[in-house]
């Protein structure tokens, strides 16, 4: 009995590998076994930059409301305890486009946080 090599699903796996690896410099998008290491490290990159995505742009939030609230006399730990104190149900990413857009609605919520 003839041995099957599994030549059409072999080269179908290898093909969807080099495609991922498009854009590498030499070998690592042209040999299977370099590609296949590469495709998989980017795969791993990406899921963890996924996470990492979400914690640098919190950061940036924090940063922008933290700036603002200098400008309106006060700090980023006294307005944002002092807005969940007064009901305010704001996140960090809606209270940084407000400071970055509006800053007279941002000095409102400002003196309602410092009960001014």
């Amino acid at each position: 009995m003839p041995r099957a090599k599994n030549n059409v699903a072999a080269h179908q796996r290898h093909r969807k590998v080099l495609k991922k690896a498009r854009g590498n410099y030499s070998g690592r998008r042209k040999l299977y076994r370099t590609a296949l290491e590469t495709v998989n490290k980017g795969l791993k990159y990406a899921y963890r930059d996924r996470r990492n995505k979400k914690r640098e742009m919190r950061s940036l939030w924090i940063t922008r409301i933290s700036a603002a609230a200098k400008m309106c006399g006060t700090n980023y730990s006294t307005m944002i305890n002092g807005l969940h104190k007064s009901g305010v149900e704001m996140d960090r990413k809606m209270l940084a486009d407000i400071a970055a857009r509006d800053m007279t609605t941002f000095k409102t919520l400002a003196n309602m946080a410092t009960g001014k």
